[in-house]
């Protein structure tokens, strides 16, 4: 099978790298195009009863944007992903939690394949943090390969 839209969720850490091998793998056809996203977990704001994410409020660390920006362009120059092809797309996104954010965009670019890392949790990290792809698989409607990576 021929995947038309890969999408590549990082966390932009070294072990990171597996991950995009692998979804370079999955670009089989020169009609497929690959987008790589990474998600800034936002700060949500109080207001009395109601809380708002700040991007909301167009209130977004800049500096911490940057420095995501600078981020993914080295991750992508160190795994060969040359965003000046016009088949490979690259976002930092900003969402109130990564799960939320993933399957938004899944849905809103109409993703088929979902190519993510897990690391494997224990103890009170993974009753604390779970694990966002745990989360995930309930709700996307995509294919999804996930690359098991080592602590």
């Amino acid at each position: 099978m021929s995947y038309q839209h890969i999408l590549l969720v990082t966390d932009l850490k070294q072990d990171a790298d597996l991950v995009a091998q692998k979804a370079k793998q999955q670009l089989t056809s020169e009609s497929s195009q690959l987008s790589v996203l990474h998600i800034v977990q936002d700060t949500v704001v109080g207001f009395g009863y109601e809380l708002i994410p700040a991007a909301s409020l167009n209130e977004v660390d800049e500096e911490n944007r940057q420095e995501m920006k600078a981020e993914m362009v080295d991750f992508l120059d160190r795994n060969q992903l040359n965003t000046k092809n016009t088949n490979i797309n690259a976002e930092i996104a900003t969402a109130v939690s990564s799960t939320e954010g993933i399957i938004s965009y899944c849905d809103a670019h109409q993703v088929d394949l979902l190519v993510i890392g897990r690391h494997e949790r224990h103890g009170l990290s993974a009753l604390l943090h779970g694990s966002t792809v745990n989360n995930i698989m309930p709700n996307i409607k995509c294919d999804v390969l996930v690359v098991h990576l080592d602590i």
